[in-house]
């Protein structure tokens, strides 16, 4: 008999893409999808459980179902449907640890995926120039979606000291973007100006939601010869691109505003709901954030299809132009260029 999967967080775009994906693994017998609402999206032949893990009764779907694999999906920074914040933290910390207290009773489990994040990391001024699985956060998250990733992964360590037989897959995602994935970032990059921190220019790394699906689905299965999938891994594209450059190549005007400033206009933006513009969001997009890759490609066996930049591009494939097209503001920069360099003053610096 195949392998049992029971993924979280079915009823989001990327739960259901897992979802419909592993079903086509040939060494998968069937795929449990649990979520606390019916998800939109069509399951394939999953069987769906409508189930809060917030509750015990989660014990009883692993049970029931004789679940083997568990893929954790349902750790996310944005509400579903009209949940808020409080919503997302619940299921978030609470969720995690009923999940995996009904994960310790079962002698049937034998791996737990866990989708994490690189925000456990955090951003500050004294970063690390690049952060590998073991380099200790500078500052850590004091709030928001980032704290949650940090308070599951302490519970997810717990749990793999108490099952040392299971394999435990810890993926600590990138920003995650792509034509169809929501997230806080992407609806920051999607406003019409963009307001900055005057006088920084983050560097910022991304991972294709195709590339996710991927890596979950690697860490769900059993080790290929000479990779292991159990620990921790970070995983994103090659390459960084620069908040700036981004914005140009969206077309997107910025607007550089004190960092005193900026939490007060984060929280207009927050309070009209054009964007989630949180601390943690507000931190990176002032310090930024790289972290090392070796780990993924030397010891999961894992290669992303696509860059950062490729990444970003696919993503601004899907946005409308913006109010500066990308090609006309690169004329306009070479227009200035070119003047820059027959100016009288470049004239008389290099006649001295």
């Amino acid at each position: 008999m195949g392998k049992v999967v029971l993924v979280t967080g079915a009823a989001r775009h990327l739960g259901g893409r897992f979802v419909r994906r592993v079903q086509r693994d040939p060494e998968v017998d069937r795929v449990v999808a649990v979520d606390a609402v019916a998800p939109a999206h069509d399951l394939g032949g999953a069987d769906f459980v409508r189930a809060d893990i917030r509750q015990p009764a989660i014990a009883r779907v692993l049970a029931e179902h004789d679940v083997d694999t568990v893929v954790h999906m349902d750790v996310t920074g944005t509400a579903l449907g009209t949940g808020g914040r409080t919503s997302v933290k619940e299921t978030n910390v609470i969720g995690t640890m009923q999940l995996l207290g009904a994960c310790q009773k079962s002698p049937r489990i034998k791996r737990l995926v866990i989708k994490s994040s690189t925000s456990v990391y955090g951003s500050a001024p004294r970063d690390p120039a690049v952060f590998t699985e073991t380099t200790p956060a500078k500052s850590l998250p004091s709030g928001g979606f980032a704290k949650d990733a940090v308070e599951v992964e302490g519970y997810v360590r717990g749990f793999a000291r108490r099952r040392p037989d299971v394999a435990v897959c810890v993926l600590r995602f990138a920003n995650i973007l792509g034509p169809r994935v929501d997230s806080p970032l992407g609806e920051y990059l999607s406003l019409p100006v963009l307001p900055t921190v005057l006088g920084y220019d983050p560097r910022l790394q991304f991972v294709h939601e195709d590339d996710v699906i991927d890596v979950l689905q690697l860490g769900a299965k059993e080790p290929r010869r000479a990779t292991l999938n159990s620990g921790t891994f970070n995983i994103a594209g090659d390459g960084v691109l620069l908040l700036s450059q981004c914005a140009r190549r969206l077309g997107r005007p910025t607007v550089p505003v004190l960092l005193p400033a900026v939490t007060w206009v984060g929280s207009a933006l927050r309070t009209v709901g054009v964007t989630d513009f949180a601390p943690e969001q507000i931190r990176l997009l002032t310090h930024g954030r790289v972290v090392s890759t070796v780990q993924m490609r030397e010891t999961l066996g894992f290669t992303p299809r696509f860059t950062t930049a490729e990444t970003f591009a696919d993503f601004t494939a899907g946005r409308g132009p913006g109010l500066l097209p990308p090609e006309r503001l690169a004329g306009a920069v070479d227009r200035v260029a070119a003047r820059l360099a027959h100016s009288p003053v470049e004239s008389v610096e290099s006649g001295d």
